[in-house]
């Protein structure tokens, strides 16, 4: 998909192919914004399948079905059996882990290293652990790669909820904790782990030292500031430049985890029941869930904030809801009935959809029937809100299936309980996300310039040029493999990179696109539908030749093909 998705998998091939796994680039532009491990794995996915855009979901596949698995791992070393599968299955089905893992972000693998390294804390705090030794090991070892994931905060949320725990519990002062956590160890072992990147990205991204609070338009100061103090501190204080994103709202914020959790944060309510005082392992698992997410959710509180920020709590919570759904209680049989009349609202709002679309036409791809926001995309589910009635009506076949597994786990939950009931609702969430699958197909025009990238191929050779900023038209540059110059599209992600010494000058203006387009040699431009007006304007609409279109977005030349 066009967007970040695209980006990450074109910066891992862009290492792959020039030797360079340090500095990440983007049309040959410096991007210094990020930590490498992603393209690092990802780049190691296409020399081992080939350079498919499959193979580069690979890295992002696999961390969720290890994430899924140590969930489970860790509910069942703490709470059982039982309790511990319940965990697994809440990971494994809930609404957030399926939606945020459909593009390549990090945060499933920084989610599962921060569940290791939970995990690890206590096993070596665990008086009957017989390996201490090797679980502070790997406690040290995931905040190592959780920084080449994702910097500094894979190390503050794990170090920040271990000390909140201890304190809780009054260890904190404890030499004979602090031995075994063996901290000096553990330090040089994270070290050796993110230095060598660290220092060799500063080192080749001169000038190596700037203590500037400044971050301004037009200033370069190298890698180290602008990945430490732009990209955390004046990111956290919302004072990043340049300011390519926006905040979810506090309230929204937090009451998007009903969401992100659902089927199972219906059971939230059971929690309350359970016992959290550290005297056996599964009050300190359930203490430490405790102090894991809750710092987590003040700290973004006061932070700028996406939907999915929060993901490295989902273990923590799929921990607590997990133990709380072994019980007896009321509040769990009342949590599946909630369960059951939210399917069946759901499966009854669905059908009436599916009715009202049925005889509707559905010309052409989706993107004709959904509104067009230019400038709003600035939340990861942003493009949500482009949705219109008559849009359903090339989602048939995902309504359909939806209905269906609404459907199904309204019969299920409303006619079992316990062990039965949690099947039904996963069976329901498989099947939702079936349809789900099958409505991103049908997206794929709209969220995707694959098609043009693939007119673009069996075209003659030209210059590409792309309107508008690089995350626009990403797919192009993934599925064609070619460099652009940027029209108009010196901003965002990308402009700061373009200061730095030796960057190359890929960014162009309307009048230097008009002379390149009036000349001799074939040019192409990428360009969503309403830039044709202007460049009409430009050239005149007798200097334009349609090549393709799709998901209204366009390919154009210059010269006739």
């Amino acid at each position: 998909m066009d967007d970040v998705d695209a980006v990450q998998a074109q910066i891992a091939r862009n290492m792959l192919t020039s030797g360079d796994w340090v500095t990440a680039r983007l049309d040959g532009v410096p991007y210094l914004e990020k930590s490498p491990l992603i393209y690092w794995t990802i780049a190691v996915s296409y020399e081992i399948f080939g350079v498919h855009d499959w193979a580069a979901r690979l890295p992002v596949a696999l961390s969720a079905m290890g994430l899924c698995w140590l969930t489970a791992a860790f509910g069942i070393w703490a709470f059982g059996r039982r309790a511990g599968l319940y965990a697994g299955l809440i990971m494994a089905t809930c609404i957030g882990l399926f939606l945020f893992t459909r593009v390549l972000i990090p945060d499933v693998m920084l989610t599962l290293a921060i569940a290791l390294a939970m995990w690890a804390f206590l096993r070596v705090l665990d008086e009957d652990e017989p390996h201490p030794r090797l679980w502070a090991f790997a406690l040290a070892a995931s905040l190592g790669v959780g920084l080449l994931l994702k910097s500094t905060i894979a190390v503050l949320f794990p170090v920040a909820a271990g000390v909140i725990y201890l304190a809780v519990t009054r260890q904190l002062f404890s030499w004979a904790v602090w031995k075994r956590l063996r901290p000096f160890s553990g330090i040089a072992i994270i070290l050796i782990i993110a230095a060598p990147w660290h220092v060799l990205a500063t080192l080749r991204n001169p000038p190596y030292f700037s203590f500037s609070f400044r971050s301004v338009p037009g200033q370069y100061h190298g890698f180290l500031w602008f990945y430490f103090m732009n990209e955390q501190v004046l990111r956290f204080l919302n004072l990043r430049y340049p300011r390519d994103y926006n905040t979810v709202p506090r309230l929204y914020f937090w009451l998007f985890h009903l969401l992100w959790l659902f089927p199972w944060s219906v059971y939230f309510p059971a929690v309350f029941e359970l016992k959290f005082r550290p005297v056996d392992r599964a009050g300190r698992t359930r203490l430490l869930a405790l102090c894991w997410t809750g710092f987590m959710l003040v700290f973004f509180t006061f932070s700028t904030t996406q939907e999915y920020y929060t993901m490295p709590c989902y273990p923590a919570l799929a921990l607590l809801l997990g133990s709380a759904m072994t019980l007896d209680s009321a509040w769990v049989r009342r949590g599946t009935r909630v369960v059951a009349g939210v399917a069946v609202l759901a499966a009854l709002v669905l059908t009436v959809i599916l009715v009202l679309v049925w005889g509707k036409p559905a010309p052409g791809d989706i993107s004709m029937a959904l509104s067009q926001r230019p400038g709003t995309y600035t939340l990861s589910l942003s493009h949500m809100e482009d949705l219109t009635l008559a849009s359903f009506a090339y989602l048939r076949l995902p309504l359909a299936v939806a209905a269906i597994a609404f459907l199904a786990g309204a019969v299920g939950t409303f006619r079992a309980t316990g062990r039965r009931a949690f099947v039904a609702a996963a069976v329901m969430m498989v099947l939702f996300f079936q349809a789900a699958r099958l409505a991103m197909v049908t997206f794929d025009p709209y969220l995707s310039s694959r098609p043009l990238a693939e007119a673009l191929l069996r075209s003659p050779d030209g210059k590409l040029i792309v309107d508008h900023h690089y995350y626009t038209f990403s797919s192009v540059f993934f599925y064609t493999n070619r460099g652009a110059l940027l029209l108009n599209g010196r901003f965002n992600n990308l402009v700061y990179g373009s200061y730095a010494p030796g960057a190359p000058d890929v960014f162009i203006d309307d009048a230097q696109w008009k002379d390149l387009w009036l000349g001799t040699a074939r040019c192409y431009v990428v360009a969503s539908d309403p830039a044709v007006a202007r460049f009409e304007k430009l050239v005149g609409k007798a200097g334009l030749y349609p090549v393709s279109a799709s998901g209204g977005k366009v390919l154009l030349t210059n010269h006739p093909l």
